[in-house]
C-alpha cells in the first residue's frame, strides 16, 4: 500500500494568542507561524460586528461557532451564557465521536474553570496553580511563567495522549498590551508565543503514531490593541485580528476569507462530521465558493 493510500487519523490543535495585532505579528520574527502559513494560509480577520473587541465574546465565538447574541457572552464575565444550547468545539467532537478525548489548557480561568461563569470548554481543563498572594497582581513575569506552564503541559498531552482536539491558550501579549501598550516587549511577547508554537509542533512530530495521523493546526488571535494599550472599541487596530491554519483540505499558499465563527465548522469537517446548518460559519475557504 502506498503512503497516499494509508488512511490517517485526523487530529486538531487550536492555539490562541490573546490580543495580538495583525501588523505586529506580520512584522515580528515568527518562523513557526510563517512556516505554518506557508503550508496553508495566514489571513487577516475583522472581528465580526456582532461581537465587541473583548476576549470573552470572541473566544466564545471561536469555541461555539456563534456570536454573542446566541452564546450570551457580552464581556469577560461568562455568567448568563448559553453554552448548554451552543456547546464548544471540544464537547461537540467528544459527543460526535464516542471514546474521543480532548484537552484544553490556559492561564485565564473562565476558559477552563468554574470562574466568572466559566468554563467555556465544558469538560474543563488545565490552569497552572497561582500562589494566592500573586493571583491579582497582573505581573508580566507571572503571566509569562503561567504561559510556559501551559505550553509544557499541553506539549506532554500532545506527545503522550491520543486526544482528538487540543486547545492551548497564551495570554502574555494581551497582558503586556494592557500594562504598557504596543511596545518592544509586546512584540517580544508575540515572538515568545511563536517559540511556544514550535514546542507544540515538535511534540506532535515526536508522537510515536505521527506517521498514521493527519494534523490540522489552527493558530489565531481574538482582537488587537491600541498603540497605548487596551481594546474594546471599534478602531481598526482593535477590530483587526487574524487566523493561520494548515492541514488536510487547506491548499498551501491559499488566501481564504475567514471568520472566528469558521473554526468550529472547520474542525467538524476535519473529522468528516456533518456540517451544522444552524451555524453562521463555514470550513476555511468555503466562503469563496
Amino acid at each position: 500500500m502506498s503512503e497516499e493510500q494509508i488512511q490517517r487519523r485526523p487530529h486538531v490543535l487550536i492555539m490562541g494568542w490573546d490580543g495580538v495585532r495583525d501588523d505586529v505579528v506580520r512584522a515580528a520574527h515568527t518562523p513557526q507561524l510563517d512556516a505554518l502559513a506557508a503550508r496553508g494560509f495566514f489571513a487577516t480577520v475583522r472581528v465580526h460586528d456582532a461581537n465587541p473587541t473583548i476576549s470573552g465574546p470572541v473566544w466564545s465565538t471561536m469555541a461555539t461557532g456563534v456570536y454573542r447574541d446566541r452564546h450570551g457572552v457580552h464581556d469577560n464575565d461568562f455568567r448568563g451564557n448559553a453554552f448548554d444550547r451552543h456547546p464548544d468545539v471540544l464537547t461537540r467532537v467528544r459527543t460526535a465521536l464516542p471514546g474521543a478525548t480532548t484537552f484544553a489548557g490556559g492561564a485565564w480561568a473562565p476558559l477552563v474553570e468554574e470562574a466568572s461563569g466559566g468554563p467555556l470548554f465544558s469538560g474543563g481543563g488545565y490552569r497552572p496553580a497561582v500562589p494566592a498572594d500573586t493571583e491579582n497582581t497582573g505581573g508580566i513575569e507571572l503571566i509569562a511563567t503561567m504561559d510556559e506552564a501551559v505550553t509544557a503541559r499541553v506539549a506532554r498531552e500532545l506527545r503522550h495522549r491520543d486526544h482528538a482536539v487540543v486547545f492551548a491558550y497564551e495570554v502574555l501579549p494581551d497582558m503586556v498590551g494592557h500594562i504598557e501598550g504596543v511596545t518592544d516587549r509586546y512584540r517580544a511577547a508575540v515572538e515568545i508565543c511563536d517559540e511556544q508554537l514550535g514546542v507544540l509542533l515538535a511534540a506532535i512530530d515526536a508522537r510515536p503514531t505521527r506517521a498514521e495521523e493527519d494534523w490540522t493546526v489552527i493558530v489565531l488571535t481574538d482582537h488587537g490593541h491600541l498603540d497605548a494599550g487596551h481594546h474594546g472599541g471599534d478602531s481598526e487596530e482593535e477590530r483587526t485580528a487574524w487566523i493561520s491554519a494548515a492541514g488536510p483540505g487547506i491548499p498551501a499558499g491559499s488566501a481564504p476569507l475567514v471568520d472566528h465563527a469558521d473554526v468550529l465548522p472547520h474542525v467538524l469537517a476535519a473529522f468528516g462530521l456533518p456540517a451544522d446548518p444552524a451555524l453562521p460559519g463555514r470550513p476555511f475557504g468555503a466562503h469563496e465558493d
